[in-house]
């Protein structure tokens, strides 16, 4: 298959490292054995087409070209006719120049249609278009074992799965956001390779130098609380510093729900595989919520939902907006109501 032959290149990913470097192979290819070409980086909400048109419409006499590098480029096409001003654009790069777009998601929200239609321009006119997504638990410690041999760092295997660990690869749950995991992971490689100058970065090494990093997961902590994992419910529940209170205690409220009610179809004799068919649900999470309720009686579900409204009360007085007050409510309420009673 030919390789793309525009000036053009569209890099989009949840992982920031690698799509910040996705322009460097479209450089080197219009660069050719000339110059290397300078690069402006503007912003889609700090821009306009009509100046990323007067950047690379022109060609360049002496020297090397222009990259003009856009990122995040929705403002730009927030509208048809605005979209079909950047298209335009496409066509007017000129010998030499090129433009690159970075479009940095999250793993989890549903694509825009303009940004897609935007992608879509850009392969269709021969450009160069490229996801790259966050590496998973599994890759990460490769990932990173790779990004050492690029810097010339020498690494063990052990460690590098440690760094991957520290940065929160090991986390494998729905929400948590991974776009930084990979510019965290490159950066504590750098500072351990100062470490060690003149050696190999080794577990203690980083155990010494790389702070537990861990993002927290609204997912893992629902998990935890219906597990009644009450230690790890609570550190998690540390780590959720930007879920508004309100918005916690609703989506604790729901799990419990949810507890509540297979707990009392698992009662009435329904098979764990027909709730499936029953609530709705897809077998996975089916049968994770049936595992989740076998662990609770029916009375502590009851007794755990009642002093939920009383943390929700907790949390809406008048100090209850304070963070340290929030912690402790919260660590209160896993403690007498989640915390399984033989462990109190």
């Amino acid at each position: 298959m030919a390789g793309p032959t525009a000036p053009l290149g569209y890099y989009w990913g949840d992982d920031s490292y690698s799509v910040a470097r996705g322009p460097d192979a479209l450089a080197t290819r219009l660069a050719g054995d000339g110059p290397a070409l300078d690069r402006v980086r503007l912003t889609g909400n700090a821009t306009s087409a009509d100046e990323i048109a007067e950047k690379v419409a022109t060609a360049t006499m002496f020297g090397g070209g222009t990259l003009v590098v856009v990122a995040e480029p929705g403002p730009l096409i927030a509208n048809k006719p605005m979209a079909a001003r950047l298209a335009a654009v496409l066509d007017s790069v000129a010998d030499g120049n090129g433009l690159a777009f970075l479009d940095l998601v999250d793993g989890t929200a549903r694509r825009p249609a303009s940004l897609e239609a935007l992608r879509n321009a850009v392969a269709a006119a021969g450009g160069d278009v490229r996801e790259f997504r966050a590496p998973n638990r599994e890759g990460m410690a490769r990932w990173i074992s790779d990004r050492a041999v690029e810097r010339g760092i020498r690494i063990t295997a052990p460690a590098a799965a440690l760094l991957a660990e520290r940065v929160g690869a090991n986390v494998r749950e729905r929400d948590v956001d991974r776009r930084r995991q990979g510019e965290m992971a490159v950066s504590e490689l750098e500072k351990l390779a100062i470490y060690r100058l003149d050696g190999q970065i080794v577990p203690e090494d980083v155990k010494a130098l790389v702070v537990d990093a861990v993002p927290g997961s609204t997912w893992a902590f629902l998990d935890a609380v219906g597990m009644r994992r009450a230690g790890e419910a609570a550190e998690l529940a540390d780590r959720l510093d930007d879920v508004p209170s309100p918005v916690l205690v609703v989506h604790l409220h729901r799990r419990l729900r949810e507890l509540i009610q297979i707990a009392d179809l698992l009662a009435a004799g329904t098979p764990a595989a027909a709730l499936v068919r029953t609530l709705k649900l897809n077998p996975y999470r089916a049968e994770m919520l049936a595992n989740q309720a076998r662990t609770w009686t029916l009375p502590e579900l009851d007794a755990a939902l009642t002093g939920l409204l009383e943390l929700d009360s907790t949390l809406k007085g008048r100090d209850g907006g304070g963070e340290l007050r929030r912690r402790s409510a919260v660590t209160l309420w896993i403690a007498e109501c989640v915390r399984r009673p033989e462990s109190r």
